[in-house]
């Protein structure tokens, strides 16, 4: 009885403490219960409603890019691309057979898709192809019933309507590559394109704009059912150029007879770069589309550098054009004067060692602006050797040498301006007296670029120190900024009139080096330097052997074309710069090409004439020049 009742007992606690258990636990839960429906019921009420709807980004249209009058020069353009809906087409393979029997699919672009839809969900839309035609589109409308899970879709391209002509000034747009992802969402988008080159690639986050935002709804796997809400984006902001596009065709199309070539027109008060051409250029389109590998390699391999923008990029010893910068450092530093005279025989010794003129039988007497006339190289020797490697890189720096000019392009180089402590750093032996006189023709060490070469020029012309510009910040097309007050160049006025009148005569006077392509209306005459720039040295050797004319020589061994000028002679407007590549003879093909690009810019007077009244001048005389 004893043991029945203390089992009891022991039954009787063990259910009420079975019976506590379940009840703390019963009210734990109903407490969980009632935080989740009542306390937490927004915060959860939330979360369902974000597993349903989705936010996602829309890409915002890229800004415009725009000449000086604000022609178009790269803009938006819808195109047209061709999805494959993987769950909708069923069998895939057989619907690719399908869609190349109507439009034709790579190999590549097959394998390509069958990738895509491995790693993607079935209703995930896979690209088969952008930029399709009009014609391919209607053909794949027509196809329609026979290409399960083929959809057409409408998108926004980068398209530049001049194409090369002015492809180095704006560069282009491509994919973002796993290097380039940072913290802006936009980046991830598939197909956001970003600049990877010129104007693109430096004003890029201008450009891009900000992105807008389309709310979708989506089941629990994710797939969209509907669009329930869009914010547009904003759109980037346009880019106005100081480039007068019909300016650019015409530099592109004149340099494009020559297999490597480069120049630069800009306004000789204003800074603004009128015309920047290179040639050989490439089609910007077809990187906005992508590049195949092949194709890729082609154009990185390509020995002619077409990516090159050679009027920020290229270098060349400046030949008889930087004997303008020595005449300048001497007069300036009073080494020298205007009627001081040189005998040239044809060449002159220093030490054993000769050096010899262009002109083998000699000038005989001449002064400076004769010198300068004529591209006496005897004269110019004697000029470095009184004035002194330190007084000339000075006079090269104060006139825009061996210094980057331009931020708004990327790839410029400094260039190189030669001194005593810069050779001994770099190379570490001195300096001779030889390599000043050499530098005083422009030879040797010294290395300027085409765009270096043009602002020099204006600075000559203006007498300030002229800095280029190719980005309009403000203003419009009809309401042009006011042009900056550039300050002195520090050269006394007396030295660049006396270099200015030995620039006139170069193209007015009979014996001048380009008088054959001087510009006949004085109104718009101009005046400038010739200048020819050794690629291969000739040695001691085959002095006394009959060496090969320009021409008889392989292309890479020819001599570098080049001539700057500034046009009209009272109150210069325009200064420009010309390279022409392994050409030969500064005055026979630098400077027709200079010539014509500066008659055809006073013509148009791009920096003159009122935006309404140009364009009416233009289409009233098509091609004119």
């Amino acid at each position: 009885m004893y043991r029945d009742n203390e089992r009891h007992r022991l039954f009787t606690r063990r259910a009420a403490v079975l019976g506590g258990v379940q009840l703390a636990a019963a009210a734990m839960l109903a407490g969980r219960m009632y935080q989740i429906q009542v306390v937490d019921s927004d915060r959860y009420k939330m979360l369902a409603e974000d597993n349903r709807i989705n936010m996602r980004l829309v890409a915002p249209a890229r800004g415009r890019i725009l000449d000086r009058f604000s022609s178009p020069l790269a803009v938006n353009r819808e195109s047209y691309r061709v999805l494959l809906i993987a769950e909708q087409a069923g069998d895939v393979g057989r619907t690719l057979d399908m869609l190349d029997r109507v439009i034709g699919i790579t190999e590549d672009e097959r394998s390509r898709v069958l990738r895509e839809v491995r790693r993607r969900r079935g209703f995930v839309p896979v690209t088969v192809r952008e930029g399709l035609d009009w014609h391919e589109v209607a053909k794949i409308e027509v196809n329609a019933p026979d290409l399960p899970g083929i959809a057409i879709d409408a998108d926004l391209v980068r398209d530049y309507p001049h194409s090369i002509k002015s492809v180095h000034v704006l560069g282009y747009v491509a994919a973002v590559s796993e290097t380039e992802l940072g913290d802006d969402p936009l980046l991830q988008l598939p197909g956001f394109r970003i600049g990877k080159d010129g104007i693109e690639k430096t004003r890029d986050l201008a450009l891009r704009g900000k992105a807008g935002a389309s709310q979708v709804e989506v089941n629990a796997l994710g797939r969209v059912i509907r669009e329930v809400g869009r914010v547009e984006g904003v759109p980037g902001n346009d880019v106005r150029l100081t480039i007068d596009i019909a300016l650019q065709t015409f530099a592109q199309d004149r340099l494009g007879r020559h297999q490597s070539a480069s120049a630069v027109l800009m306004g000789v008060e204003s800074g603004e770069v009128l015309a920047m051409a290179s040639t050989p250029a490439y089609e910007p389109n077809q990187f906005v589309r992508g590049l195949s590998a092949d194709t890729w390699r082609s154009v990185v391999s390509d020995p002619m550098t077409p990516l090159l923008n050679r009027c920020l990029s290229g270098l060349y010893a400046p030949g008889s054009t930087f004997k303008l910068a020595v005449a300048l450092a001497a007069l300036n530093a009073r080494r020298a004067w205007p009627g001081q005279r040189v005998f040239c025989k044809g060449f002159m010794e220093l030490g054993e060692a000769q050096f010899h003129c262009w002109n083998k039988h000699g000038h005989g007497w001449l002064d400076m602006e004769g010198a300068i006339e004529r591209s006496c190289d005897i004269y110019f020797y004697e000029l470095a050797r009184k004035v002194g490697i330190d007084r000339i890189a000075e006079t090269a720096l104060q006139l825009g040498l061996g210094t980057k000019m331009l931020d708004d392009l990327p790839g410029e180089q400094e260039g190189l301006i030669p001194t005593p402590e810069w050779k001994l750093a770099s190379i570490g032996t001195r300096w001779q007296g030889g390599e000043t006189l050499i530098t005083g023709i422009g030879q040797g060490f010294v290395l300027a670029t085409p765009l270096q070469l043009a602002v020099m020029t204006a600075r000559i012309a203006s007498g300030r120190a002229v800095v280029p510009k190719l980005v309009i910040e403000g203003g419009s097309a009809a309401e042009p900024p006011p042009e900056p007050r550039f300050p002195a160049l520090g050269i006394r006025e007396a030295a660049l009139k006396s270099v200015r009148r030995g620039m006139n005569a170069v193209a007015n006077n009979e014996r001048g080096t380009a008088y054959r392509y001087a510009i006949r209306d004085p109104a718009l005459a101009l005046a400038g330097k010739t200048g020819t720039s050794q690629v291969v040295k000739i040695s001691r050797s085959e002095r006394g052997t009959r060496v090969l004319k320009n021409h008889e020589r392989p292309w890479r061994e020819r001599d570098h074309a080049l001539f700057v000028a500034y046009a009209p002679l009272e109150k210069p407007r325009y200064a420009i710069s010309v390279v022409v590549e392994h050409g030969g003879a500064g005055s026979s093909v630098a400077a027709p090409i200079a010539r014509d690009i500066l008659l055809e810019a006073q013509r148009r007077d791009p920096l003159g004439a009122d935006a309404g009244d140009r364009l009416t001048w233009v289409e009233a005389a098509p091609g004119q020049g």
